[in-house]
């Protein structure tokens, strides 16, 4: 019902955020598409929220089933305790007003003791307070329970030292209250039979007092099956007239009414044990493993010696697989066995059949552990196996995907709360019906026939493979799916768990990645038309262009010299100029030109030494060095790299050049080295990096990125206008086509460090455009 008004409420929520949408959607735009789109988020986040309000909503069923087990053991132990209480109050009232009817039922019958009757009282007050939680009750418990324990503990000592002739402990108290001619009359005491399971039974209870863990708990409720047991021995023995169950030798025996409250005692400390555990430990009434023990008891004791009687027990051993406790059979085995020599001393015995008779009962004990033992195993493999089953069961409950089991007729057994969201089914809607019904057609009416194509001739088409097929809706709707088919085997009977993953959102992406490559296809046939046009004018430039260029600077070269001496001083400076200007023209055209193949041509990539390089760059400007007095130096060793040998070489040549023709020092000086690790100003680490340094004029901040645009240059050098300014713009695009990178520091007056990386390539590798 609950999960039912959650339900109801969320789609009430969904159906007016739906309205609200559509409402403010259609003020500004006329149409609530664009709602549409934040519905499935929000859908989602209810979906959500309602898969944990159900998880939440399944851990307070388990725990309200949990505090109602609880409830009724509290509440079975708090009433035992109260009858205790009440019997052992009804005996006290009886010895006060001297009513000898109330202290032995049944005249003629052994009565129950003054301290027996206080021992009931102190054990039941104990029983009832050590339910309770609260500190002060436990406390009580402590005292009552010790008390019950010590004066149990005090008569079996008097028994064990004195004798049975002496009742100190039991007389300690009637000399004060009772009259000594009624005690006289009375006679007898508290029996060691009776004591001693007042002994146990409070013991044990004091220990689940003393230490809250499994192992107390479980020592008490092996304490109660003692308890149980010994009460239950003496009733048999009351049923079948055989003294020797309910006198222990020539000492007090235990009354009637007394074995009633044994039983009753130990029913109540085992209801405690199992109130105190985690889990449920029993899952049949207490009174069935009782009821075997006494009548294996009481045919034991009636039929004659040598009849394997014991075996009678075997159905006690059995019920332990009720019980949630594994070690329940171990525990009934034992009172089993318990029984058994109590039978068996509880009759006499003649001397022909004494060692048969041993011999018989030792083989129904050896048989009944043997049993009990197999059944603990039993029990163990079982509760591993309904561990795994509950992971299985959370595991399938909690994964995204949808899982479907089916039979060999292909019916759906099971249908987990992914497979409910994914397709719109309840379970109760799927469960015993065909698979069918989630696949549109084609698979709709070819499923069948695969199933009875598979049963006729066990040909696996799909099992334990990945396919893509598609999948139905409730509302009709038809989506892409994977599904992974596995078989499981068990006997005779073969399953079928389908694993289904909703893959519209990948189907989707990979539609959009289909669009992608289309649109890239057609931007890489347009990237190579726009490459073929350029090559053409590149062809064009470098023909029709420089043709006119070479026109202009010869037929100006020709005024020069025909007419040099008919023009005046102006007119041969202009025509030197013009000379001079032709000559520049043709050197951007060609910088131009080469600048857009360095990007389309390839690197011839090997390994190279790059110290062999600089000597082969610094080798052809020896004229320029001699006339501006310059100097080049390698700092250290220079690395071999994998890279284009004659590319790299104009780098070199490039930075070389710039660095003594845009130097204002008498004696410029250039050095060129290798960093394993580069740590800059601003913190930035790089490893592998090569510089050139020079102690030239510096390059101002500001101009750090212009100097590598083309054709830009920030000055004419010493030697004219000799130079393009598309060097630096050549350099960059070299160590970028190497995968590198370029930077550099300067101090205006200093001079100027460049440093650069080279990207990691393999020999022989070439990079294309």
């Amino acid at each position: 019902m609950i999960l039912a008004a959650r339900a109801h409420h969320d789609n009430a929520v969904l159906l007016k955020f739906d309205i609200h949408c559509r409402r403010s959607f259609r003020k500004k735009h006329g149409t609530a598409s664009a709602c549409l789109l934040s519905i499935p988020r929000f859908r989602k986040k209810v979906t959500a929220r309602t898969e944990e309000d159900t998880r939440v909503q399944d851990r307070n069923d388990v725990d309200l089933q949990d505090q109602r087990r609880r409830w009724r053991y509290r509440a079975f132990a708090i009433a035992v305790g109260c009858l205790m209480f009440l019997l052992g109050m009804t005996v006290l009232a009886g010895w006060l007003l001297q009513v000898e009817m109330i202290l032995s039922v049944i005249p003629g019958f052994p009565s129950m003791a003054f301290n027996t009757a206080l021992g009931f009282m102190l054990s039941g007050a104990g029983l009832v307070t050590s339910t309770l939680a609260a500190r002060r009750f436990r406390v009580v418990a402590a005292i009552t329970a010790g008390l019950a324990a010590a004066i149990a503990a005090a008569r079996l000592l008097e028994i064990v030292t004195i004798g049975r002739t002496f009742h100190y402990v039991d007389t300690l108290v009637t000399r004060l209250l009772i009259p000594s001619d009624f005690a006289a009359q009375i006679g007898g005491g508290m029996g060691p039979n009776t004591a001693l399971i007042f002994l146990i039974g409070n013991l044990s209870l004091l220990l689940s007092l003393r230490m809250e863990k499994p192992r107390s708990q479980v020592v008490q409720e092996l304490a109660s099956y003692i308890v149980i047991t010994l009460g239950m021995i003496a009733l048999a023995s009351y049923v079948t007239s055989a003294e020797q169950g309910y006198r222990w030798g020539p000492y007090a025996a235990m009354a009637l009414h007394t074995a009633v409250g044994m039983v009753t005692f130990g029913s109540g400390l085992l209801a405690r044990s199992w109130l105190m555990q985690p889990a449920n430990r029993a899952q049949i009434p207490l009174w069935i493993p009782a009821a075997v023990c006494f009548t294996g008891l009481l045919v034991d004791l009636y039929t004659p010696l040598g009849v394997a009687n014991g075996i009678l027990y075997v159905p006690l051993v059995l019920t332990a697989l009720w019980f949630g406790n594994r070690n329940a059979p171990l525990f009934f085995a034992f009172v089993c066995t318990v029984l058994l020599m109590l039978g068996f001393f509880a009759v006499k015995h003649d001397e022909a059949s004494f060692w048969q008779e041993i011999a018989n009962r030792a083989i129904t004990a050896a048989t009944l552990w043997l049993i009990a033992i197999l059944i603990f195993y039993f029990m163990r493999n079982t509760h591993h196996l309904e561990s795994e089953r509950i992971r299985f069961g959370a595991l399938v409950r909690s994964t995204p995907d949808a899982v479907i089991v089916i039979d060999e007729r292909g019916t759906i057994a099971s249908f987990n709360p992914a497979a409910e969201i994914m397709f719109g089914y309840t379970p109760q809607e799927t469960i015993g019906r065909n698979i069918k019904m989630l696949m549109p057609e084609p698979y709709h009416s070819e499923h069948d026939g695969y199933l009875s194509h598979y049963r006729q001739t066990g040909e696996e088409r799909i099992i334990g493979t990945t396919r893509m097929v598609s999948g139905r809706r409730r509302n009709g709707i038809v989506f892409p799916i994977d599904v992974s088919i596995s078989a499981v085997v068990t006997g005779n009977t073969k399953t079928f768990v389908g694993i289904v993953r909703d893959i519209s959102e990948r189907a989707r992406q990979e539609e959009r990645m289909k669009t992608t490559l289309a649109q890239l296809e057609a931007y890489t046939a347009d990237l190579e038309r726009s490459n073929h046009d350029l090559d053409e004018f590149a062809y064009i430039a470098s023909h029709d262009l420089k043709e006119p260029l070479r026109g202009l600077h010869n037929h100006s070269r020709f005024l020069l010299e025909d007419y040099e001496d008919k023009l005046d001083s102006d007119g041969v400076r202009r025509l030197n100029r013009l000379v001079r200007l032709s000559q520049r023209m043709e050197k951007l055209v060609n910088d131009l030109l080469y600048f857009s193949r360095l990007g389309r041509q390839q690197l011839a990539v090997k390994r190279t030494d790059i110290g062999l390089i600089v000597k082969d760059v610094v080798s052809t400007m020896e004229l320029l060095l001699e006339e501006r007095h310059a100097k080049v130096v390698i700092d250290g060793r220079l690395p071999e790299v994998i890279c284009d040998a004659p590319r790299l070489t104009e780098v070199f040549r490039n930075l070389i050049t710039n660095a003594i023709k845009y130097n204002d020092k008498p004696a410029p000086l250039v050095s060129i080295g290798y960093l394993d690790r580069y740590v800059g100003q601003d913190g930035t680490v790089a490893r592998n990096v090569f510089f050139v340094k020079d102690n030239g004029k510096g390059i101002p901040q500001e101009f750090h990125e212009d100097i590598f645009r083309i054709f830009k240059r920030l000055e004419k050098s010493q030697d004219s206008d000799d130079g393009t300014g598309a060097g630096l713009t050549f350099v960059r695009k070299i160590i970028a086509r190497h995968n590198g990178d370029i930077w550099l520091e300067s101090e205006v007056g200093a001079g100027t460090t460049f440093y650069f990386t080279l990207g990691k390539k393999r020999e022989g590798q070439n990079a294309a455009a």
